[in-house]
């Protein structure tokens, strides 16, 4: 199965993924390659330059690609083969594409209140306060019809956020049991 986690910036996504990968030895994170510096932190991703970028986009080796803030995004063909259970922070302008791509995708949404995004992301030090209040100014947001997605409310403590992300998890593959007995 296959899980995209979307939400607003600061909502805490890369966190409680990496507490779900911990938790789950057996869930794979796809490493998503992305336009910037891998020096910029956050994430564990794979940074590249827009040429090669487009050079492996023409080489067809991407399933899902985006661009989103003036960057470009990728999943790689190769991270998503296989079996197992696959997540990946993606994007909500994404999903509709990716629903297609991935016909068995989870969409799980974190979010948190906006005092709480602001202050998450005025702590990471990347954004300007202009930029802070664009993003917090999008955090709101509607999923492109048909897409079905579980919330999870990441307005406590990491362990809280990760326990909330794992019943997700868990309610979605259960949904997947349920759809299809087998």
């Amino acid at each position: 199965m296959i899980f995209a986690v979307v939400g607003p910036s600061g909502a805490g996504k890369d966190t409680l993924i990496g507490g779900a990968l911990r938790a789950r030895p057996g869930l794979r994170l796809v490493r998503r390659v992305i336009t910037r510096p891998t020096e910029a932190g956050g994430e564990d991703f794979e940074g590249v330059t827009p040429e090669e970028f487009a050079a492996r986009k023409g080489r067809g080796e991407f399933a899902l690609d985006w661009g989103a803030h003036g960057l470009s995004y990728g999943i790689p063909k190769a991270q998503v083969q296989g079996g197992g259970d696959v997540i990946f922070n993606g994007s909500r302008a994404a999903l509709a594409r990716a629903q297609v791509v991935f016909p068995d995708l989870r969409v799980i949404v974190v979010t948190a209140p906006p005092e709480v995004l602001a202050r998450r992301l005025a702590a990471r030090g990347r954004e300007t306060p202009g930029d802070i209040s664009e993003r917090l100014d999008r955090a709101d947001f509607d999923l492109p019809d048909g897409i079905e997605a579980a919330t999870v409310m990441n307005d406590s403590t990491p362990e809280h956020g990760v326990a909330r992300l794992l019943a997700a998890l868990d309610a979605a593959a259960q949904r997947t049991t349920q759809d299809d007995p087998r």
